[in-house]
């Protein structure tokens, strides 16, 4: 095997040095806005393409909003507003909370919801007899059971039982109105968020806005499908699961680089089955990213020919090279291997070397690395990867390195488009108030094969008549040929 080195996209932090000003907005706005211009590797790029004109009529305009906020909010939402001339991803702005914590409200201070009063025993008999699967019936989601039951013309979800100190049995949880169109949602704190979204999916999970929960009775049979998509969207970590004696899940919610030792566990713990097993099925969906380093131990599966990978340029600045001695530092916390610390040392000094200009860290100097595998394994044989708008940056890398592999098929909708510019670094405002992401390197893609903006599409678009719930079927079914 060769092994290139290549660059990992983490995400960390840092302090800024030396800027003095006042603790305004428009002071903040102006530290961030010179930190960009100064240290952003994707400042000058986006200038370039839509001239300066435009910026300077941009900063016109945001200076006059930022001048007349009445907020705290709203001076954060003003400076990421000005932000996003640049991109749609890999920069951030937020508020550091600095306040003292306040304590807590004594229960007559907090707001308070309907109390629903009913039968419980009652209520649960109803529900044991009933044969047909709605929306009425007794539900989890954690740290709630509630209880659903049409009153009137409206549905009331109830509070059964809470491990939540402030709810109470038989307090109004949510309501829903007689055509299950729209509804209120009362959120732990007992504030009110209106609900648009309410859907029964199978006859076992309730989707009401963003909450999704778990039917407890009636008990209806269990839909292994439906079954098989909440356990794969509402995992914390990496996972393997045989839907078939032909077909194989694995599922990664994140490259984080915090759980490549989970996602290797997972593969190397199951690399007997997946060595044996016709189709593999790996879904991203909705994985933001992390580190390249995390789907190291995957790309072997993949492999059918040489992988080109398209290296980055990083901008050097004091600020920014700052990053690189963090990673060296800290490589642990960053699940960096150890072999790999002295190159970051290296990488540090050649920056450190060539302030002001885009440098390539690798030592050959070439834009592109190529990883050759010394075989191709027979199995798996097909190999689905489920992929949606939620993809974006070392998700994206990790999709440009598996399409071309002859195994691989790209299932599901176009990524997010956030790649070019990447490798965001987090840094603090002189009076600490705001924390500002922005990137460090630009990919060599640019300008002839861009993804930002524009996303990798699949090979098989899953459009809207297939439910999200069924996508990880619809691609078993392709993979066995149904």
């Amino acid at each position: 095997m060769i092994k290139i080195k290549t660059f990992f996209l983490v995400f960390i932090a840092s302090s800024t040095f030396g800027f003095a000003q006042n603790c305004t907005c428009e002071s903040n706005f102006q530290w961030v806005k010179q930190t960009f211009e100064e240290n952003d590797a994707g400042f000058q790029y986006v200038i370039d393409k839509k001239g300066n004109s435009a910026y300077q009529a941009h900063n016109t305009d945001f200076l006059n909003r930022i001048k007349n906020v009445k907020s705290d909010a709203e001076c954060t939402q003003t400076i990421y507003d000005w932000m996003k001339f640049f991109r749609s991803g890999h920069l951030s702005i937020s508020r550091i909370d600095n306040k003292t914590p306040q304590t807590q409200p004594s229960p007559r201070q907090q707001p308070q919801t309907e109390l629903v009063k009913i039968d419980l025993e009652k209520f649960k008999k109803e529900v044991q007899s009933k044969k047909s699967s709605d929306i009425q019936g007794i539900w989890e989601a954690n740290p709630y059971t509630i209880g659903v039951k049409k009153l009137g013309d409206t549905y009331k979800g109830f509070i059964i039982k809470s491990s939540a100190d402030n709810w109470k049995p038989g307090e109004l949880k949510f309501t829903i109105n007689a055509d299950k169109t729209k509804g209120i949602y009362y959120l732990r704190d007992k504030s009110g968020q209106n609900i648009n979204h309410i859907e029964l999916i199978g006859k076992n999970y309730l989707e009401v806005g963003d909450f999704t929960l778990k039917r407890v009775s009636p008990v209806f049979e269990r839909e292994e499908g439906i079954e098989t998509y909440y356990e794969a969207m509402q995992a914390q970590g990496p996972f393997l699961k045989e839907l078939n004696k032909n077909t194989l899940l694995l599922r990664i919610p994140s490259f984080n680089g915090a759980i490549k030792k989970q996602i290797d566990s997972v593969i190397t713990t199951n690399k007997a089955k997946i060595e044996s097993t016709e189709n593999l099925i790996i879904d991203i969906r909705n994985n933001g990213g992390g580190s390249d380093n995390s789907f190291a131990k995957i790309i072997p599966y993949l492999y059918t020919n040489p992988i080109r990978s398209i290296r980055t340029q990083m901008y050097s600045t004091k600020l920014n090279n700052q990053r690189m001695l963090d990673l060296y530092e800290n490589y642990e916390k960053y699940g960096i291997p150890i072999e790999e610390r002295e190159y970051l040392k290296k990488a540090y000094d050649k920056l450190n070397a060539n302030l002001g200009k885009f440098i390539t860290i690798q030592g050959d100097g070439s834009p592109v690395s190529i990883n050759k595998l010394d075989k191709v394994l027979p199995f798996p044989k097909n190999i689905g990867i489920i992929i949606n708008n939620g993809n974006g940056s070392t998700a994206e890398e990790f999709l440009l390195a598996a399409k071309q592999s002859k195994k691989v098929k790209l299932f599901g909708t176009t990524t997010a488009g956030v790649l070019d510019i990447s490798n965001m670094y987090f840094v603090n405002s002189p009076c600490n108030e705001f924390k500002m992401g922005y990137s460090l390197s630009k990919s060599f893609r640019i300008p002839d094969m861009a993804i930002d903006e524009k996303g990798i599409q699949p090979d098989y678009f899953i459009d809207k008549t297939i439910p999200v719930y069924q996508w990880i079927d619809f691609v078993s079914d392709v993979l066995n040929e149904k």
